[in-house]
């Protein structure tokens, strides 16, 4: 099949007919509509199909005990009505790149392997890249347990309703022993390639990130007879906590987001007794991001007090700084290169992935398609067909550089 081809395929799985965005969350019927996906492209190119403890997907050519093989892939969940390309391009480029590899006649030395990695997105349970991150021993089995969706549904059970067994997950050492080199092809997440002119890049470092959360108590009353003075109305610290966020991140060039909100009771004639908001926060440096977050919390803390409202705040993720392995994105940088003497572009990212878990573990690296609008994790996010085969292309030399060595 041609990338375009099983990108058509691919295209309406998950997909809402009311807002466009996927909503392909992990261990539902569109993820294993996806997963089905997967497992057919593999079969159809005669390639070895497994399912690994952590649910995590696997295409392989060549015998995988043998060691030192260069893996590729990404992750086709989503976050809430998200875009098309986050995550299936990179799986989607990896078929059409093992393609066009076939085609050249192409003779690896080292296995190959495509990877679907389970849950990327975080959307149900609250934490990202949970598959990547229990296979390299970053999430404990007794975390994983205690992860429970909005509905109340723990990851065990879901994973058992889905037909996998959660009391198999844990750290795989062993898979991560296999492995020589993993590249993930990405659309980027931002205008940095559309601004140089590049269809592709080569990344440096995923910046550190985390989440917090920030739970402002107060008193729930009416809306209606409460005198202004006698109320402890939490949603007013954390509207000045947003803005908040916003002056310290545009003072130190980080980026810091209240992108999801929870409130109780949640009736348009109460006041609430608790609003509960989720910070995302992302900086190009640890004392940066320090700074922000630091910023942020005091400044939350002296609302509430004005309020009279308690606040506690959490940190439920966080991921430092991510330095990609730099002799492999060198060797990547002369892959590219080596035909046209152009140097291949090498770029920074606030967005987390899959290789960035894995980089403390396995030399890890991440390729660039080109975004137009750079808008990400949005129904308009966009790749041009032209600058995503030759994102196919770009992985396709890459692989070809690596196997064969």
């Amino acid at each position: 099949m041609t990338f375009h081809s099983m990108w058509a395929e691919l295209l309406p799985v998950g997909r809402s007919s009311a807002s466009g965005g996927y909503r392909r969350y992990a261990w539902t019927g569109a993820d294993a509509d996806c997963r089905a996906w997967f497992r057919q492209q593999a079969e159809d190119r005669g390639l070895a199909y497994e399912v690994d403890r952590n649910g995590n997907q696997w295409a392989w050519l060549g015998d995988p005990a043998a060691g030192d093989a260069v893996v590729t892939g990404s992750h086709l969940d989503s976050v809430p009505d998200g875009g098309a390309f986050d995550g299936p391009l990179g799986v989607v480029s990896s078929f059409a790149a093992l393609d066009e590899l076939r085609a050249r006649g192409t003779e690896f030395a080292k296995p190959l392997a495509i990877v679907n990695f389970g849950d990327e997105e975080g959307a149900r349970f609250g934490l990202a890249c949970v598959g990547s991150r229990l296979t390299a021993g970053q999430l404990t089995v007794e975390q994983a347990h205690r992860l429970t969706d909005g509905d109340g549904v723990t990851l065990p059970r879901a994973m058992e309703a889905a037909g996998y067994d959660p009391d198999a997950i844990g750290p795989d050492p062993e898979r991560l022993a296999r492995i020589g080199a993993f590249v993930e092809l990405h659309v980027e997440q931002g205008r940095a390639l559309d601004l140089s002119g590049d269809r592709v890049g080569v990344a440096s470092a995923i910046w550190p990130h985390g989440r917090w959360r920030f739970d402002f108590r107060g008193e729930a009353n009416h809306a209606g007879t409460t005198r202004l003075a006698d109320r402890r109305d939490p949603m007013l610290p954390y509207a000045e906590t947003v803005l908040a966020a916003r002056r310290e991140a545009e003072l130190t060039g980080a980026v810091a987001t209240f992108g999801k909100i929870s409130v109780e009771p949640n009736g348009v004639n109460a006041i609430p007794s608790l609003v509960r908001g989720w910070l995302d926060s992302r900086a190009a440096g640890q004392d940066t991001l320090d700074t922000v977050v630091g910023g942020i919390e005091k400044a939350a803390r002296e609302y509430a007090d004005a309020h009279g409202v308690d606040l506690d705040v959490v940190r439920e993720s966080f991921t430092p700084v991510v330095e990609f392995d730099h002799a492999l994105r060198d060797e990547l940088g002369r892959i590219l290169g080596a035909d046209t003497g152009l140097t291949v572009p090498v770029l920074g990212t606030g967005a987390g992935h899959d290789a960035g878990i894995l980089s403390g573990s396995i030399p890890t690296a991440m390729l660039f398609v080109r975004n137009p609008t750079g808008v990400s994790h949005s129904p308009a996010e966009f790749a041009a067909e032209d600058d995503c085969v030759a994102g196919v292309q770009a992985l396709a030399d890459v692989l070809e550089g690596l196997a064969r060595r």
